[in-house]
């Protein structure tokens, strides 16, 4: 959590701004999950001379935590590329390869040349030619002009969407037309997807890599969301490659069908040990800067504080907060962080209107480990909420605990868990340390299960070993070859 400041004049309108209504089965790919919209922010605005490429770069760093600083990575990185681009329909153009210092796996390229890819994106793929077919498949996007077409019909649908508001008189007619343009910009999107799909493992099996990379990372990310969706922990998707490159099993057997044009299973570079070695080190998770989410025990040793979620819950850190979930959907929580002029009260801020429905007969002040803490309920929809605010230090942090069926109970659990807030000691902040990725051979005697077993993972370690490790549910590890583990 970067904990992004934001204003405190911000209206907020219960689930509808803050934590959106859990949505079963709305979606194949991972199952239940929180979907969460951004908080009203204040920011700076950009000088007018600054060039759009360059604040969209700026724009991007901050979304993604920065750039991740590793000089091995970035060599090899490049020289894919540089592969990559020999092999390609465009060998003429060129592009700057970003780092990004983030554990969502996401990969991404702007029409300039601009090429950004995560470090967790780098920690998922198990060769070569898997960061291949990620990198590959941006560059079809660049190569097929795919930004500006998408741009170009975004333009229709904003003209569709002013006729239809302030022309056609036939609200049925005109809620139509609205639908159908959308529908086609989403098919369009999909379309678009498998095109670069077919371009990057052309390029990718020219440039003399394994054109089954595709298949296979697109299957690795499809099992990491799964994983994801069934340890009940808040998704990150909004920045996750699946937002916007689905894989579905249509998607996969494309892939599939297309490495089969140039090669049979087995041919092409892979360079599976090379690649895992310039692994070694690698940050997984979160980053120290913006704190850990340990299962349901949240620490920031930068800004120097903890909390522990109710039971039940599982955290998940983002740039723009804290998120959890309960096992069952029907309890969430949001944590960020405001900033309130000293003199305005906790109470008052309760009560000056940035959430609605606030109950002003329920506002509550007390003190929570030293610091002046106030609460307020408030309730939309099927959601009920129960809002905390503590102020430390110069900042104020925003606890909203929602839940479909609030009871006595549920709101007693919600208030331990706001008494577990507290400033961490100078050994506890020096003690607590990032987890990172360590290659390892495998013994003679070492099974998935024994290594899981040794890898510093709070939950569900052997389905994150396997993932990790591109191996499905029943495939063993083999003794002498290198496998990823999660150490401190």
């Amino acid at each position: 959590m970067a904990m992004l400041r934001t204003g405190n004049t911000g209206r907020v309108s219960g689930v509808a701004a803050i934590l959106a209504l859990l949505l079963p089965g709305c979606t194949s790919m991972s199952g239940p999950q929180l979907v969460v919209l951004p908080v009203p922010q204040t920011t700076t605005a950009q000088p007018a001379r600054e060039p759009a490429t360059q604040r969209e770069h700026a724009r991007i760093l901050a979304s993604y935590g920065g750039e991740y600083d590793n000089a091995r990575l970035r060599a090899m990185i490049e020289k894919t590329v540089d592969r990559l681009v020999a092999a390609s329909e465009r060998p003429d153009l060129k592009y700057q390869v970003t780092i990004l210092n983030s554990p969502a796996i996401n990969a991404f390229a702007l029409p300039n040349g601009r090429l950004y890819i995560t470090r967790g994106l780098i920690a998922l793929a198990n060769d070569k030619a898997e960061l291949a077919s990620v990198l590959s498949h941006e560059m079809g996007h660049v190569i097929a002009r795919h930004a500006a077409i998408r741009e170009e019909q975004a333009r229709q649908v904003a003209i569709i969407d002013h006729v239809v508001n302030d022309v056609l008189s036939d609200p049925q007619v005109g809620a139509l037309a609205l639908a159908k343009s959308k529908l086609t910009l989403a098919a369009f999107s999909r379309a678009q997807e498998f095109e670069a799909d077919g371009i990057g493992v052309g390029i990718s099996a020219r440039a003399g890599f394994d054109p089954y990379g595709a298949s296979r990372f697109l299957t690795d990310m499809q099992r990491n969301a799964d994983l994801k969706a069934n340890a009940g922990g808040a998704d990150q998707r909004s920045l996750d490659f699946l937002s916007s490159h689905p894989a579905t099993p249509d998607r996969v057997k494309n892939a599939l069908s297309n490495a089969r044009q140039f090669t049979a299973p087995g041919a092409g570079e892979r360079d599976r040990a090379e690649y895992l070695s310039n692994l070694d080190g690698l940050v997984y998770g979160e980053d120290p800067s913006e704190g850990f989410a340990r299962g349901r025990h949240f620490l920031h040793p930068k800004l120097g504080f903890s909390f522990v979620a109710p039971p039940g819950f599982t955290l998940d850190n983002t740039a723009q907060a804290v998120l959890g979930l309960k096992e069952g959907g029907d309890e969430a929580l949001r944590v960020d962080v405001v900033s309130i002029p000293a003199e305005q009260s906790l109470p008052d801020y309760l009560k000056s209107g940035w959430m609605e429905n606030v109950d002003p007969a329920s506002v509550e002040e007390f003190s929570v480990n030293g610091f002046q803490t106030a609460t307020a309920s408030s309730g939309s929809g099927n959601w009920s909420f129960r809002i905390y605010t503590v102020r430390f230090g110069s900042d104020v942090y925003r606890f909203i605990f929602a839940a479909k069926n609030r009871t006595a109970q549920v709101d007693q659990q919600f208030r331990e868990s706001i008494m577990t807030f507290r400033r961490m000691t100078l050994k506890e902040s020096e003690q607590v340390r990032s987890l990172r990725l360590k290659i390892v051979t495998v013994g003679p005697n070492d099974t998935a299960e024994k290594l899981a077993h040794r890898m510093a993972t709070a939950d569900h370690s052997l389905d994150r070993f396997r993932v990790l490790n591109g191996l499905g549910p029943h495939d063993q590890v083999k003794p002498g070859e290198k496998v990823k583990m999660i150490v401190e």
